[in-house]
């Protein structure tokens, strides 16, 4: 009796062990590893306006009309606070625009994690001592396409939660500057010199190499591609480090086009995300992550031939447009494709292929600062990328809902913690303020009839749409974190064999 109440106590004080084992590995995975639900979608209407002082009728479009803040999202917890970082504005680079963050607060369910009530709180736009910060590429900004100045195009964004100051990532330079709260100009960080865009002569027909932060291939032959820079930004969880990440390869790593020698990056995989040191400013690591597969895509988009994506657009049409840390080693990465709703007509006709957010690990990869990969769309031999694994697949959350899929989801962000400790993930699209991006001269308004699927693009800009019409809105989307069902079935097993080794020793007893 003696030996079976013994037996009965280590019997039963081991599975009290094993499940609380359960409960510890489980619970705690749950922050990060339980997979997420789409649960709804804001729409901001594309006809409403910031708080930025604008022109005196309230509509014109490069003054105050409300868009394009979803190129990256902040969540304040503190504050229960949202920020939306606009981009270059209207027009593609070539309308005038004053760069802005948005503050705005929206209503998320505790429960559910649905999100609604959006309410636009302040517009502060980003200058320095020259002035405003402006969306104009540098050659129409500066007269001189190898003077940076104030041209600004805002991609990426962290929010100091100290003293508020931002963290913006831009295209452009490729750069990252630190902003103040009121949006005046702290300090920049130093670009890694095998990212800025360079041509061998020069802009100004001289001998020495100078940068051109307009022109794309074949003028450049180094360095990022022409509006593929930096597109998105993150800080570590001890505030030390902080990630910067291309949209697409550099223009001079990848293989050459047919017939000639230049290399080029639109056929490549291989997008590099920069570490900098937050304390210095100065870049202490790059990595590479690699874009899907264009033939991987290809084989899930529908049809064949003309909806395919060819080899040059492997490294141009997909991209990265944002990443999150998630702790440690850990970031999630958004990578789609340049097809769905949006102001660019050949576009919107072509089947998506990919909307998806990844899980990557960058423990394991290769620092690359000083490793080349011009000439081929490979890895040199002894180069580990980061690891990589799907996340969420917004586009086909999106079918299942019967909503539309829009082009540019780029904004990435956890929001606040839901019943049970679960975590809501919110993603944003830009809508490119819903004005045409052409290379023209003259841009218009994209207007969009949501019954017909009917696009018109050749509206007065800030003009108004045709009855019936309206311009393409902003959207966020919320996920919800859900508990994995393994974890529920082992959390069952672990406290049904608790109670049953309890009646087993009251029985022995």
């Amino acid at each position: 009796m003696f030996k079976s109440s013994v037996m009965g106590k280590s019997i039963y004080a081991n599975a009290v062990s094993a499940a609380a084992l359960v409960l510890t590995m489980a619970l705690p995975a749950q922050a990060w590893a339980a997979p997420y639900k789409f649960v709804n979608q804001l729409n901001v209407a594309g006809e409403a306006l910031d708080l930025a002082p604008g022109a005196p009728d309230g509509t014109t479009p490069n003054q105050n009309r409300l868009g394009g803040f979803g190129s990256d999202l902040f969540y304040d917890n503190a504050n229960n606070v949202w920020y939306g970082l606009v981009d270059r504005g209207p027009g593609g680079g070539l309308i005038d625009f004053e760069t802005r963050v948005e503050k705005f607060r929206m209503d998320v369910n505790p429960s559910s994690g649905a999100i609604s009530n959006f309410q636009l709180l302040d517009t502060i736009k980003f200058s320095n001592a020259s002035g405003a910060y402006n969306g104009l590429n540098p050659g129409l900004l500066n007269g001189n396409k190898s003077v940076l100045g104030n041209s600004f195009d805002p991609e990426g964004l962290v929010v100091n939660k100290t003293n508020g100051h931002f963290f913006v990532a831009d295209e452009y330079g490729p750069s990252v500057i630190e902003f103040d709260h009121t949006g005046s100009f702290v300090r920049q960080f130093t670009t890694p010199a095998n990212l800025v865009p360079t041509q061998p002569d020069g802009p100004d027909l001289g001998t020495a190499p100078d940068p051109n932060y307009v022109d794309g291939r074949p003028t450049i032959t180094k360095g990022r591609q022409d509006n593929r820079g930096f597109e998105g930004l993150t800080i570590s969880d001890d505030g030390s480090k902080m990630y910067a990440v291309l949209q697409d390869p550099l223009v001079n790593e990848g293989t050459a086009s047919e017939g000639t020698e230049q290399t080029e990056g639109r056929r490549s995989r291989n997008v590099r995300i920069v570490e900098f040191d937050v304390a210095t400013g100065e870049a202490t690591k790059q990595v590479i992550y690699q874009l899907e597969a264009r033939a991987d895509i290809n084989d899930r988009t529908p049809g064949t031939g003309v909806n395919d994506f060819s080899a040059t657009q492997q490294g141009r049409s997909i991209g990265v447009s944002a990443i999150l840390a998630m702790g440690g080693d850990k970031f999630l990465v958004l990578e789609r494709d340049n097809r769905g709703i949006g102001v660019d007509p050949e576009n919107n006709a072509l089947p998506i292929g990919s909307k998806r957010i990844y899980q990557i690990d960058i423990s394991g990869a290769t620092d690359v600062s000083a490793i080349s990969l011009a000439g081929s769309n490979n890895l040199p031999a002894g180069v580990t990328p980061v690891s990589k694994t799907l996340y969420i697949d917004i586009q086909a959350a999106l079918l299942a809902a019967n909503l539309p899929v829009f082009e540019k989801y780029e904004g990435l962000m956890f929001g606040p913690a839901l019943g049970n400790g679960r975590r809501s993930l919110m993603v944003a699209s830009d809508n490119d303020v819903s004005v045409t991006q052409t290379g023209s001269g003259e841009q218009f308004d994209v207007c969009r009839n949501p019954s017909t699927g009917v696009y018109t693009y050749d509206n007065a800009f800030g003009g108004g749409c045709p009855a019936g019409s309206f311009l393409i809105p902003s959207t966020i989307l919320s996920f919800a974190q859900v508990p994995e069902p393994f974890t529920s079935a082992l959390l069952l097993t672990g406290l049904g064999g608790m109670a049953w080794f309890r009646r087993r020793k009251q029985m022995a007893g």
